[in-house]
């Protein structure tokens, strides 16, 4: 696949939550593509490591940000206006889960699930929209997940942000279509990252996990990059407020 190419070279992207795990691996394959980048997170720390890693000189930008202030977003894309000039995608990854059930959650709990993963989709979309429909281009692809459309235990909260995403991306995708800027989602199951490392590294919980999952195994990063790649391309031009699911088959039991 090393051939492979998807025609990105000198677009501009924003990556939320791009210092780590599938955000990381979006941020570098987007930067293979010869994209310009601008990534964000919440440590100062973490954005440094990933610049080293990615490693990309000027095509690379980083902002601390948090997602779920809108000051912080729009701080965000003015910057990325302001260094590269315009924008032409964006991809939602920031997510966020605490370990708990809904009835006998605190609501500041349930504000603060929400506030990351749901509402923190909607302020960056909200931006990124309105730069890119003056331009009468662009994509929004976002991370939601397979917790989005089958409930699991102690996922309730984010299994309900994320099903939210999913709305949101039919919604904003017939809003936006018009003005020629598709908006998709990628639902992935389990993902061999630190958000999720206290479930698959658990040997024992990890083969009940595998077992639903007809490929064997659960998913590397690169598993949920290269479709968010895709999406990000002209190679699905006519495609829009779809979620494709990356679950090793999971969806299909």
């Amino acid at each position: 696949m090393d051939n492979l190419s998807f025609n990105l070279q000198d677009k501009v992207f924003v990556v939320t939550g791009g210092s780590r795990g599938i955000g990381l691996e979006i941020a570098n394959l987007l930067l293979a593509q010869q994209a310009k980048v601008v990534i964000c997170g919440r440590k100062q720390e973490g954005l440094d490591a990933a610049r080293q890693e990615l490693n990309a000189g000027d095509r690379l930008k980083t902002v601390q940000a948090h997602v779920a202030k809108s000051e912080d977003v729009d701080r965000l894309f003015e910057t990325t206006v302001k260094t590269f000039g315009s924008m032409d995608g964006l991809i939602n990854n920031v997510g966020m889960n605490i370990v708990t059930g809904v009835v006998d959650a605190d609501p500041g709990l349930w504000h603060k699930i929400i506030d990351s993963n749901l509402n923190g989709t909607y302020l960056c979309t909200r931006q990124a929209g309105q730069i890119m429909r003056d331009r009468k281009k662009g994509k929004i692809v976002s991370i939601s997940s397979i917790a989005g459309r089958r409930s699991a235990p102690f996922m309730g909260i984010y299994g309900v942000a994320k099903a939210g995403i999913e709305m949101m991306t039919k919604v904003v995708a017939q809003e936006l279509a018009p003005v020629n800027i598709q908006v998709n989602a990628v639902a992935p199951s389990m993902v061999r990252t630190k958000f999720s490392q206290p479930f698959w590294s658990n040997e024992e919980f990890y083969e009940q996990i595998v077992k639903a999952i007809p490929m064997g195994r659960i998913a590397e990063p690169t598993d949920v990059a290269w479709p968010v790649l895709f999406l990000c391309s002209e190679a699905s031009d006519f495609m829009t407020g779809q979620t494709l699911m990356v679950d090793g088959g999971s969806s299909a039991i």
